[in-house]
This record gives C-alpha cells, structure tokens and sequence, in this order.
C-alpha cells in the first residue's frame, strides 16, 4: 500500500519548501511588474516635459494625450490626464541630481557612508506610495527619508501615511537620540538599530493629559497595541507584557517585550512615569543580559533595550551608558500635543487663567 504523502519522510519540511519558493517568485514577479511600471510613468513623464520646453506645447496636450491613449487601449487604467500630470510631477521631483545630492548629504552624517538611494529601489516603490510622498511632502530631504524607509522596510500605503502623519522624520532626526549602539553592536546592525529608534514617541492616541502611573501607562498601549506598533514603526511584532524571567529563585518582569523582524532581535521596552534616572539603564542592562542568555535564538541578533521616560537629559542618559556592554536607546514620550513654537509664550499658564477665573467669580456675584 503506498504512503500517502503527509505520512511520507520528510514531506512537510519540502511542502513548506515549495510554498517558499512559490511566494518568492510571485513577489519577484510582482517587483518585476511594478519597476516596469514605474520607469515607464518615468519615461511618460520626461517624454511630456521635454516636448513641452522644447516644443512649446501648453498643457492642453495632456488632455489630448490621455483621450488617445484611453483610445488605444481600452480597459487600461494609469492615463488619464491626472495621471500624466503626476508622471510628469514624478520626473521633475526625481530627475535634478544636484538637489538629491544635497538631501542625501543631509541624512548622512560624516564616517557614516553613503546613503544615496539607488535608483533600481526608486523603480520598486509601488505608484500609489510615489503619489502619497509627492503629495504630502515637498522637501527632497523628507521625501528621500520615506523612499528609504519605504523600499528598506517595506511599509504598506497605510503605514506610510501614518508615519508621515506622525511626522516620523522630523523625529527621527539623530540630534535627538539617545543611545549606545555604535559601541556595542556592529556597524552595519548599529545603523538598522539606530533607523528603528525614534527620539521620541507620540502616544496622544492614548487620550491621557495627565501624569499617570507606569502600570497605567502600560495597560493603555496594551489596549491599543496596534497604534502603539504603529508608533514604534515597522517590523516590531509584540510578544507579551510583563514578561516573566528568573535567575535562581527570583523573577523579574519586563514591561513590554517585541521581536523586530528586521533586526532579527528580541527587543524589550521599559515604561518610566518620570524623568530618565541612571539606575534604569543599569536595570535594562540586567535584563538584557537575561534575554540573551535565556531566550535568545542562536541565530539573533543581541537583544536590544529602549527605555520611554516621561524626559531626558542627553548628557545624563551617554553618562548611563558609557559602561554598559547591551545596545540600550532612551526617548522621550508625548501623552498631548506640544504647543507650536510660534505659540510659546503667547499663551496664558495654568496658573494665570486660575487667578483669572478668581478675579472674575467675585465680579459675577457682585452683578
């Protein structure tokens, strides 16, 4: 009698091999589909521009252009005259190589390397993620930080609206970071580690405008794990809170414990009510110690620590971790929304419209 195939050596381990080799080459397919697409809205775009400059047609030629070409190919989406004009938008964003060369120099501090985006990744981002970012943003130095993060992680069109609207770039600026990874992890993991790492983190979304307790903190990011990962940024997948270790006869609870896809590495976050304090770094770094040599899968990467506290100071958190061998990153976290620079100052504090609204009871009862 003959074995059916699941009762058969080895059978699952080659099915699961298939269906891999399956998916990579529709994805490659689909990559394959997608840069064709894109350098041909490239060539559209460069084709309109060019016979607009140097023939001196207006843009009434769109519109033509897109009634033939709808002519021409019946049941074919992409050319309608607002898609031509958003080839052309397309071409003139990315087409002046001195501007590109002054963003990238921008996001690539001196002994870092360059970060230039090659233009076969350009031809990988999906059309509709190419519009959002030609859309939204105008400074090539915002709109190259997307690209990147975009062809690097390879972020949905809702994902990248909501960074975008998060305003991920301005906060991701390294002025504003603080850690260790350049001492201890490798550079070329130092770097991923570091693009993961935000300055700070907008937590709004949890409706809070009050100082709170860390557990009460931490229960309002589980109820909402999902804008939480959103915030983190992509390629964090959430394991647990208060995650149980033990050394000998004692345990210990980790507040909120993820695996980042991307960093291959565990990745344990620490929530502070208040302000940075030196001994939190020497506790993360006991954990981190635990994870590795407790939990860590031979192929990871070392885990990494990120403390959220209330606020830091810069100076005070590298002094923390000057001596600690674990990549540990510290931000700051935002329960409301900061008040605009131009407002500062302009605004009346707590303190003065209670004295205001003193002043004026007496006046109301009077009348």
């Amino acid at each position: 009698m003959k074995k059916m195939p699941s009762a058969l050596s080895g059978y699952t381990e080659f099915l699961c091999e298939i269906k891999s080799r399956i998916q990579s080459a529709r994805l490659s397919a689909s990559r394959t589909v997608n840069s064709a697409l894109i350098r041909l809205y490239w060539d559209i775009g460069r084709a309109i521009l060019e016979k607009q400059r140097r023939d001196g047609w207006g843009e009434a030629v769109v519109e033509t252009l897109a009634r033939d070409l709808q002519t021409a190919f019946p049941g074919t989406s992409g050319f309608s005259g607002r898609n031509l004009r958003d080839m052309k938008r397309f071409y003139i964003a990315y087409s002046y190589p001195a501007i590109w060369r002054q963003a990238v120099a921008k996001l690539a501090p001196a002994g870092r390397g360059s970060r230039e985006l090659p233009r076969q990744a350009v031809a990988e981002i999906p059309w509709g993620h190419h519009l959002l970012i030609l859309n939204k943003l105008e400074a090539p130095t915002t709109r190259l930080y997307y690209l990147r993060a975009v062809a690097q992680f390879g972020w949905s069109r809702n994902v990248l609206l909501n960074q975008i609207k998060a305003r991920a770039y301005e906060r991701s600026l390294k002025a504003g970071k603080a850690h260790n990874f350049p001492v201890a992890l490798p550079e070329y993991l130092a770097e991923q580690a570091e693009e993961a790492l935000k300055s700070s983190y907008n937590l709004e979304f949890l409706g809070i405008g009050r100082p709170v307790r860390e557990r009460e903190l931490e229960t309002g990011l589980i109820a909402r794990v999902q804008q939480f990962m959103l915030e983190l940024g992509y390629g964090f997948c959430f394991i647990g809170r208060q995650h149980r270790l033990t050394l000998g006869r004692k345990e210990y609870y980790i507040d909120l414990l993820f695996y980042h896809r991307f960093l291959k590495a565990l990745v344990a976050v620490e929530l502070k009510a208040g302000p940075f304090e030196p001994e939190f770094a020497g506790k993360m770094d006991f954990y981190l110690n635990l994870l590795n040599e407790k939990e860590r899968a031979p192929d990871d990467n070392p885990s990494i620590g990120i403390i959220l506290c209330a606020e830091k100071d810069t100076l005070e958190v590298e002094f923390s971790l000057k001596t600690k061998t674990n990549p540990i990153g510290v931000a700051e976290y935002q329960l409301v929304p900061k008040l605009p620079k131009e407002l500062k100052g302009q605004l009346p504090s707590e303190g003065e419209l209670m004295a205001l609204l003193q002043d004026e009871l007496p006046m109301k009862r009077n009348h």
